[in-house]
């Protein structure tokens, strides 16, 4: 029975290529809690060195735990390769940064976590990448922005805090005619939608949230969807057909698909070179952790996205509310891309706009009993923040409104709570910054 038959229900439990334990019998995944690997004997080690076979050499670039881990995304994901890294920000950096010299630069979607817009506008531009933004209303708007130094589109399919769905099949037809990949950080949306199918040629999660779940570690993945070919355009991605200095001068491009058999060139480069020289390796303790998170992810999430649909319905009708942020609100093409591209729920995240500005946003918050306040999305608890005055704090005025951040505004990442229980936390907790906001008036 190959994955492809497999439901993601399955595939979460039985995906990778593991059984059991081959000396102990073992059906969880062990942690194999260790830097360095015996080697059969030379040939066996100058093989791995030289990429002639794939297997174990020293735990900052493999681990037995994490291939379980890696693969079993990679699958779920519809990939062939899957490469598991320290957190969502090493996962979304090396994914530009295996494509990206000094010089280079990516279109990305203006919708983009605040930490991601960090990292793209003011990190990436040190290190002589410049990330150009593009409005994904206008899929075209990304070819409008690309010259011959563009090495890839970049997006988030449920982008918080504005929770448009990006238009994936559009900007990827667009981006393959002229050999740009489009790389999609589908964190916000595991089992719900699959990029790769619209055409993605890369996909990142920060494992931190859904797929980890439980808000106890921390970790990232990159999915290389084995669909792009590296070689077709040449001048558009020389690091995958210009010598190699790390590999005696090889060609990756061609190499790698010969002597593995295989597409999965991009993954390959990001292990061997980017993970193995910067070293942003995932414990295998974390890639346990996640691999538990993963196992009931199918079961999780659709509680997760039933409960934001309640509460969404729950605030189009509270008095004090200016608007609600969910894709199953959402209007015209925005409304459409969430019907064409969230095949099983309408996601976990719902934001709201509070009458009364930034003193209702905080008051909100400190009003919270059940609720947890913390600066993070995906756990099994409900999450609330004010993105204005925490997550989105150190951009300008400007760039917060063009990231969705208005100053009432309040996201939430909705658990897997009795519903009653969350929603009447967020009734209290809005009737409270509304009495705040009318003393103070």
């Amino acid at each position: 029975m190959t994955t492809k038959s497999l439901h993601p229900e399955t595939i979460a439990l039985h995906g990778g290529n593991y059984r059991k334990d081959e000396t102990t019998n073992s059906v969880a995944v062990p942690i194999y809690q260790t830097t360095s690997y015996q080697f059969n004997n030379q040939e066996h080690a100058s093989n791995l060195f030289t990429l002639k076979e794939l297997g174990n050499i020293y735990t900052r670039i493999m681990n037995p735990t994490t291939a379980v881990l890696e693969e079993r995304i990679a699958q779920l994901e519809g990939g062939l390769a899957a490469l598991a890294v320290s957190s969502g920000q090493a996962a979304s950096a090396f994914a530009i940064q295996n494509l990206c010299q000094a010089g280079d630069n990516i279109i990305s979607s203006t919708d983009l976590y605040g930490g991601t817009w960090n990292q793209f506008a003011n990190t990436f531009q040190q290190l002589g990448i410049e990330v150009r933004f593009a409005d994904p209303k206008d899929p075209d708007s990304f070819v409008k922005l690309a010259d011959d130094k563009t090495r890839a589109f970049y997006a988030e399919t449920l982008p918080n805090p504005k929770l448009n769905v990006f238009p994936i099949e559009e900007v990827a037809t667009l981006g393959q005619k002229i050999g740009i990949p489009l790389i999609v950080d589908n964190t916000a949306a595991p089992i719900t939608c699959k990029p790769l199918k619209h055409g993605a040629s890369i996909v990142v999660h920060s494992l931190t949230k859904w797929i980890g779940g439980h808000g106890t570690s921390i970790g990232g993945v990159i999915v290389d969807g084995g669909n792009f070919d590296w070689t077709q355009f040449p001048e558009r991605h020389p690091l995958y057909n210009q010598p190699d200095p790390s590999y005696w001068g090889w060609v990756l491009g061609k190499v790698v698909p010969e002597v593995l058999g295989a597409n999965i060139t991009y993954a390959v480069r990001a292990r061997f070179v980017l993970l193995r020289d910067l070293g942003a390796a995932l414990s295998p303790t974390n890639a346990f952790n996640f691999i538990q998170g993963l196992e009931t992810l199918p079961l999780r999430f659709q509680k997760h996205q039933d409960n934001a649909e309640k509460v969404a319905d729950f605030l189009t009708s509270k008095k004090n509310v200016n608007r609600v942020i969910h894709p199953k609100y959402q209007l015209g093409v925005n409304k459409e891309r969430a019907e064409k591209y969230l095949e099983n729920g309408t996601g976990p995240l719902v934001g709201f706009e509070l009458d009364g500005g930034i003193e209702a946003g905080k008051t909100f918050i400190d009003s919270l009993e059940l609720i947890y306040h913390v600066a993070n999305i995906g756990d099994a608890r409900t999450l609330a923040i004010h993105p204005a005055s925490t997550t989105h704090s150190q951009l300008s005025t400007e760039d917060q409104l063009r990231a969705g951040v208005t100053p009432g505004y309040i996201r939430l990442s909705i658990g897997i709570e009795h519903i009653d229980d969350i929603i009447n936390d967020i009734d209290q907790a809005i009737n409270k910054a509304q009495e705040k906001v009318k003393s103070v008036a």
